[in-house]
């Protein structure tokens, strides 16, 4: 299954990459080179409660948890999703990269509000940024601030990326 930035929301996070193309499903396992990725003769409803229930000792290992930043950051192109769905990202738009000086940070108990100059919205992240970070680079959709993308401790040159 082919994913884009139009189709994400068919994808149910956290994703993790799959380093291998050369995968198949019989009997209810999903293999990549030999190794099970998925027990779906398994009860449980994700990926996580099925390899934590199946016998079998040989899993694929996914090693890194990514959300759809983390998916727009990364140079792999197949991943699995909580679900057991396996998918290739397709990057097939480019999109303005900008920065902006960090307004305020409130903190609060499960998540921080990132305030930006420029940008009419706060953005909700897990975890705040270094006391040093003073700018956050937004990518743009259709000239309207998207996804906070990174941060950098001085101005950076806006740019674009394919996501």
């Amino acid at each position: 299954m082919v994913v884009t930035y139009k189709t994400i929301k068919n994808i149910e996070f956290p994703v993790y990459e799959v380093y291998s193309e050369n995968w198949d499903y019989s009997d209810g396992l999903l293999r990549i080179d030999t190794k099970i990725v998925d027990d779906k003769n398994q009860p449980g409803s994700t990926l996580g409660v099925r390899r934590v229930q199946t016998p079998h000792k040989n899993l694929y290992p996914l090693k890194k948890q990514l959300d759809y930043r983390g998916v727009l950051k990364s140079s792999t192109k197949t991943f699995i999703d909580t679900n057991g769905k396996l998918f290739h990202y397709e990057k097939t738009k480019f999109t303005k990269l900008k920065y902006h000086k960090i307004k305020k940070l409130t903190l609060k108990e499960k998540a921080s509000t990132l305030y930006l100059y420029g940008v009419s919205f706060p953005f909700i992240i897990p975890r705040p940024p270094d006391s040093s970070i003073n700018y956050a680079g937004v990518l743009y959709l259709d000239n309207l601030p998207w996804i906070l993308y990174n941060y950098s401790e001085e101005a950076q040159k806006d740019s674009r990326k394919k996501v």
